[in-house]
This record gives C-alpha cells, sequence and structure tokens, in this order.
C-alpha cells in the first residue's frame, strides 16, 4: 500500500523522513483517577455509550458538563472536571472548549468525538517507573530533617524508593515507546468508535471520513524533529491533497488501521534503534496493558528534546530561564534539590517531579502544570490549571484559573495566594491565556489516594480512601517573593506588580508587617548605643536573621547572588 507522507512533503523528507508519533499530553496531564471514567472493555461499553450521549444531546455535536454527569453517572463537579482536563489536552487551540471562558465550559461543551477518545485513554496504564541508576546520589541530595516540622523523616525518600511507594521518573523514549505500543495495541477499537457506517451493501463495513480521521490528532501526530505538527489529513496518502472545495471520500477504516499501524512499527523500530541499553538499563517491572517486551526501551544520550525542555539534576545552585532559552511548549524539572529554578517564559505545559528542598518559579503556564513526588517544595506559577500528587509537606504560591486538583499520597501541603511578579509576566500570561481576574488556589478539589493509571501495586482498601486535602497557609506566614532583575534596563515589559488580587486577610498581614518594619527602622534610628553595644546589637540580628533563612527555605534565594 503507498505510503503517502512523502506526497505532501517530498522536500522535507529528502531531509529527515515524517515520523508518527503519540501525543504525550493526554496520557500525562489527562488522566483522572475517577472509577467510572475507566472502561477495561474499551469499545464495547464505549460504542453504546457514545449513542446514548448522542441521544441525550439530539441538537449539538458537542455535550455539555449536565449530560456528562447524567449519562456517566457522576457527580456535576466531575463533569466539570471532565471538561477542565479535557480542554488542558485537546491539540488544537481554536476548538470552543479552549477558548471558552470559565463561566462558560459547562454549556460549551466537547466534541463527542475527542470525549469518547479521552474517556477510552483513562484505561491507560503508565509505564512502571524505575529506580535511580544513582541511589549514592540521590542520599546524598535528599535530607533526612523537615524545616517545617523539625523531626526525623520516618522514611527518607531513598528508603521510599526501595519500598516501591515513590520511584523516579521514566526516560522520555520508555515513555513514548510505551505510549505507542499502547495505541498499537488498541487502534482497531479506537478506529471503531470514530468510524461511520459505509453507505453500501454491506451493512458492516466502517468507513472514516477526513472529519472523523482529523480527531485522531487528539492521540497521534506527524512531523519531522524540531518542526511544526502535520495535520494528519495531509500526511495520508488517501486524503492529502484533496479539492477543499469538495469533500473528500470517505475511507475504509481497515486501510487507516494498516496505514497507522505500519507507521506506528516503524516508530517504535526506529526508538529501539536510537537506544542504547548500557545508558539506564532495563526497565523494572511490567505493565499489565502492553507486553514490555514491545515497549521497553531506554533514552539515548543525544535524544531529540526539541519539543520538551528538561532541567535535571539541579543541586545546591540556581539556575533561570526566560523566554529565549526555552525550547518548545513544555518543561520538565526534574530530580532538583536544595536549589532555586526560575522558568520565567509562557508554556503550555510544565511538570515538577522528584525535587525537594527547592523553589519552583514557573511562568505562565496556559494548560497545565503537574507537580508530583516532590517533599519541601515552594512552587509559585501563574496557570489555568494545576495537578498536585504524592507530595509532602510542598507550599503551592497560586494564581490558578481552575479548582487545583489533589490527589495520591500527600501529607501537609499547604496553599497561598500567588506572591511574585517578573516585568514580562503580564505579557506571558496573556500569551497563554491565564486570567489575572480569577483565582481559586483556595478552593482545591481531592481525589483518592490511589491512580489506577500507575503500575504499582497497592494495599486492599487503599482505593477507597480519599487524599489528604491541602491547608492555607496563615495570612501572618505570607510574605512576598522576590525575582531578581537580571533583565534591567532592558525590560520594555510593564509588569510592576503581583497582578492577582490578594485575598484582604494577606493584604492586611502584608500591610502590618510593613508597618512593623517602618517602625522598627525608626526605633534603630532613635536609639542611643554605645559602639560596642551596636556591634552586639548587630550581631544578634544577623545571627537571628541566618536561623530565619535557613528554617524557612529563603537561604536558596541567596544562591541567586552566588558567583559562577
Amino acid at each position: 500500500m503507498n505510503d503517502g507522507i512523502e506526497t505532501s512533503t517530498s522536500s522535507a523528507s529528502a531531509r529527515e523522513p515524517v515520523s508518527l508519533r503519540a501525543r504525550r499530553e493526554p496520557f500525562e496531564y489527562g488522566l483522572l483517577p475517577i472509577s467510572k471514567l475507566i472502561f477495561s472493555d474499551g469499545a464495547a461499553t464505549l460504542a453504546p455509550l457514545k449513542q446514548k450521549l448522542i441521544q441525550n444531546s439530539p441538537s449539538s455535536p458537542r455535550i455539555d458538563a449536565a449530560t456528562i454527569s447524567e449519562t456517566l453517572q457522576i457527580s456535576p463537579e466531575n463533569a466539570r472536571l471532565v471538561l477542565d482536563t479535557l480542554a488542558a489536552v485537546l491539540p488544537s487551540d481554536t476548538d470552543p472548549l479552549v477558548t471558552a471562558g470559565p463561566a462558560a465550559i459547562d454549556a460549551v461543551g466537547a466534541d463527542i468525538n475527542d470525549l469518547i477518545l479521552f474517556l477510552y485513554i483513562q484505561s491507560y496504564k503508565r509505564l512502571l517507573p524505575r529506580s535511580h541508576k544513582d541511589a549514592v546520589a540521590v542520599a546524598d541530595v535528599w535530607p533526612t530533617t523537615s524545616a517545617f516540622d523539625g523531626y526525623l523523616s520516618a522514611l527518607s525518600p531513598l528508603q521510599l524508593v526501595r519500598s516501591n511507594s515513590r520511584r523516579f521518573m521514566p526516560s522520555q523514549a520508555d515513555e513514548e515507546a510505551h505510549q505507542l505500543s499502547y495505541l498499537q495495541k488498541h487502534l482497531g477499537n479506537i478506529l471503531a468508535l470514530l468510524a461511520e457506517p459505509a453507505e453500501s451493501e454491506d451493512e458492516e463495513s466502517l468507513v472514516l471520513t477526513v472529519e472523523r480521521f482529523e480527531h485522531l490528532g487528539f492521540l497521534i501526530q506527524f512531523g519531522e524533529k524540531g518542526s511544526a505538527r502535520i495535520p494528519l489529513s495531509q500526511a495520508a496518502s488517501f486524503f492529502a491533497n484533496s479539492d477543499p472545495d469538495m469533500p473528500a471520500v470517505p475511507v475504509p477504516a481497515t486501510q487507516v488501521h494498516d496505514w497507522i499501524l505500519q507507521h506506528i512499527a516503524v516508530s517504535l523500530e526506529q526508538t529501539v534503534e536510537k537506544t542504547t541499553t548500557k545508558d539506564n538499563g532495563p526497565v523494572s517491572g511490567s505493565d499489565v496493558d502492553v507486553t514490555m517486551a514491545d515497549a521497553s526501551v531506554t533514552q539515548p544520550k543525544s535524544q531529540n528534546r526539541t519539543q520538551t525542555t528538561y532541567v535535571e539534576g539541579i543541586s545546591k545552585t540556581s539556575l533561570i530561564k526566560n523566554a529565549s532559552e526555552v525550547k518548545g511548549s513544555s518543561i520538565k524539572v526534574i530530580n532538583c534539590h536544595d536549589s532555586v529554578i526560575y522558568v520565567l517564559a509562557p508554556l503550555r505545559y510544565a511538570t515538577v517531579y522528584g525535587c525537594s528542598d527547592a523553589t519552583i518559579v514557573l511562568g505562565a503556564i496556559g494548560r497545565s502544570v503537574r507537580v508530583e513526588h516532590c517533599e519541601r517544595v515552594h512552587v509559585i506559577t501563574a496557570t489555568k490549571r494545576i495537578c498536585i500528587a504524592n507530595c509532602r509537606e510542598c507550599v503551592f504560591f497560586l494564581g490558578v484559573n481552575q479548582r487545583p486538583l489533589i490527589l495520591g499520597d500527600n501529607h501537609k501541603l499547604q496553599v497561598a495566594p500567588y506572591n511574585t511578579f517578573y516585568p514580562q509576566l503580564e505579557d506571558h500570561m496573556a500569551q497563554v491565556g491565564v486570567d489575572a481576574e480569577i483565582n481559586q488556589w483556595d478552593q482545591p478539589l481531592v481525589l483518592g489516594m490511589v491512580d489506577p493509571h500507575d503500575s504499582l501495586s497497592h494495599s486492599p482498601g487503599v482505593s477507597d480512601v480519599q487524599a489528604e486535602s491541602a491547608t492555607c497557609l496563615e495570612p501572618d506566614q505570607f510574605t512576598n517573593f522576590l525575582i531578581p532583575n537580571w533583565f534591567g534596563a532592558e525590560s520594555t515589559k510593564t509588569t510592576k506588580c503581583n497582578p492577582f488580587l490578594l485575598p484582604e486577610a494577606y493584604m492586611t498581614s502584608q500591610r502590618k508587617n510593613q508597618e512593623v518594619l517602618i517602625d522598627l527602622k525608626q526605633a534603630l534610628r532613635e536609639v542611643h548605643l554605645e559602639d560596642s553595644k551596636k556591634r552586639e546589637l548587630a550581631s544578634a540580628l544577623h545571627v537571628y536573621f541566618k536561623d530565619w533563612l535557613y528554617t524557612t527555605g529563603n537561604i536558596r534565594q541567596l544562591y541567586c547572588l552566588q558567583g559562577d
């Protein structure tokens, strides 16, 4: 069968062939641990469910929150969460669900085909993470005491790694191959859900129109390394170069199935060929849904990362990445410890994973932030949506347009209003659609203790336990976080203060602290002391200030003043 990709990209493919890749966003940011959304038998349940959704919404191809709630028998709150999450992972920036304001999302609803694909992948099981290959290095950076409560941890993170309740993130190549293998296995069911009966004597034959075919862009994409994504209909020979004024002829679903399987097989083969097993060793464990013989690969040193910027393994230092230094539309901050990390850029997605005793400032994130397996970390971000999972003693300073989602095994989490700014912040927020007029930082939405999408085993009955929620940081403990102005006079942007309005209690606390500071300065100016007493006072203030820096974690900010 003619491949057809070179038809529309002949000049590009002469340099490097166009490849099929799984869209990672639905798998990384689009899975919800809600049991009624997880259908183990795939198409057998979802096909009649799709018909029921259509029947319950006969006047529109879009399914609103009320219909989702009624059809799936979930709460209106969870139905809204489904729409919010789907909006965060759709590939199009122009879909009505993506462009709708928070108040309109319920009514705008989702395209039924996108919704069905979203529900289908809720059966996906994540790749079992691996223990860190350098356990000694991990032990060196993970402290045993907590700056929050001062007592020894019951288990160090390294012990938690060994006990399987905490693991390190798989490599990008591992994940991509695992997702492709999942799609390879389930492609027939997925196409059956998108296809429609052919207008022929063979009533059992299924066909895909170009419009239905394009919905596969939710799960797969074509494109050269470092280039923009190619529309699916232009990558496929059976739809490429069709007359825009004439509807393309529907294509048999079997033909589409064979064509995609061929490209998945090629992509998996290329991934394995580029992988050197000795770099990271074999993946431990297995997945109940995808055979690891097909999915297990490791990450090569020279792996292409044009789509995602990585910050990995930063320890006891500070790091800044501005917009010009961040490549692609997402960032991952992984295994960073005792550091301050600034990512001052407009992005679609951000992941913070496996970090400890760090302050991480994320600029404006237009789709979703995920923070997972972190301890004693301060995260400051302006974003539409944030998901927090399996974290301990972390504080989140949020400007967030949707309710923070909290799931998994958490302990002593705190949330607080957004507390910083930098000159380009409002411009970055406008670029990605974060609204400073809406901040739901204090309205966390809590789901279950166990994530059914991971491959770790859990004790019986734990899945019925609700995750621990977050408490609001006390106003008298709230402080503004100062981002050094590295850009100085070169910056022409106008953000000069926090764009999110502080709640009254926090504003009152800020004013009170400012008044105390002014009074203290005045008292020090007026006091008459001998030189020796002045030196004693200065020394005492220095000691107390040093203690405060360490106990609050603000010592990390001084890293920014260190020389290389």
